[in-house]
């Protein structure tokens, strides 16, 4: 008993060591945080007291994150695939922080995915994924970074476990591992400047629920546009 009681305490010891204190003034940046996981973090980080910035893709996203939050979460529109979009969000996180630096970057993005067989696909369909989850957040991340240096911040990728089993074709899987790939170099390369890198491969949550309509729709349009000689080789029994 004495033993177990003596764990405890030295457990309790080391997650105090590593708890964040005196949250006012630390301001965290989240990207997607129109709905899932970037929404709900987003509410929760602002309840514990942080001062919080989230980006949304919509206005309509915006605004009922502002209507559910406290007066000091801000808002700001961004679209990871456009590199001007990603400028005037990074001037608008500058001007917020006012100078402390940024204590937190949070990346959560989920491009559009066509799913079906690598056969099925164009170029265009892998830059449409690519050019969010990968390109977006890697460009973002690298201008972001003279005020996470400054902070001696962090920066957080949460990365969806399912897109680091490639077994479909398309860039979902490819973003996924270049995330986890830019993320284990950019931690090494950080260290220097006291600032932390970790990945979050987070699983299934119920809201992506829906997803399944969109794969399906996504088929179906990929089906519709090969040629015949292409559909001919697989058929529709396979389809």
């Amino acid at each position: 008993i004495l033993a177990s009681i003596l764990s405890l305490i030295i457990y309790w010891l080391i997650r105090e060591r590593y708890r964040v204190r005196n949250l006012n003034g630390k301001y965290v940046f989240i990207t997607g945080c129109d709905t899932g996981l970037g929404n709900s973090l987003a509410k929760w980080l602002d309840k514990k007291g942080f001062c919080v910035i989230a980006a949304c893709t919509t206005e309509k996203g915006s605004q009922e994150l502002r209507s559910c939050s406290s007066l000091s979460l801000k808002t700001v529109n961004l679209n990871l695939a456009d590199s001007n979009s990603i400028a005037r969000a990074v001037e608008f996180v500058t001007e917020q922080t006012a100078g402390k630096g940024l204590f937190g970057l949070v990346s959560n993005a989920e491009g559009t995915a066509p799913v079906g067989p690598t056969d099925w696909l164009r170029i265009e369909d892998f830059h449409s994924v690519l050019n969010v989850s990968l390109l977006g957040l890697i460009e973002i991340t690298l201008k972001l970074l003279p005020l996470l240096k400054k902070a001696e911040g962090r920066v957080v990728n949460l990365i969806n476990a399912k897109g680091l089993m490639a077994f479909v074709g398309g860039g979902y899987s490819l973003s996924k591992w270049g995330m986890e790939a830019f993320s284990d170099t950019l931690r090494i390369e950080m260290q220097h400047f006291g600032v932390k890198v970790s990945i979050v491969e987070h699983g299934f949550f119920k809201a992506e629920a829906v997803n399944s309509d969109i794969i399906e729709k996504y088929l179906f349009k990929l089906w519709n546009r090969l040629t015949p000689e292409i559909r001919d080789s697989y058929g529709e029994k396979y389809f």
